[in-house]
């Protein structure tokens, strides 16, 4: 009777368990699509990172420049 109130009806229902495989197979690739989100972000921003340096580290000699006419 307890089985019978819990909804229990001789074993799991084919169709939930092909859902809960395919969710898990999506959170898996979602998983993996974040990882390599997160070191192409980590890449670009030491890219920026060493352009900035490279920015600052050179002197450049450029006067100022003039307003314009209007």
């Amino acid at each position: 009777m307890a089985k019978a109130l819990l909804g229990y009806v001789g074993g799991s229902d084919p169709r939930l368990l092909a859902e809960m495989r395919r969710l898990q197979q999506r959170v898996q690739d979602l998983e993996s699509e974040l990882v390599r989100i997160q070191s192409e972000n980590d890449a670009l921003t030491a890219a920026a990172h060493h352009d900035d340096s490279l920015l600052n580290s050179i002197d450049l000699d450029v006067p100022q420049a003039e307003p314009a006419l209007t």
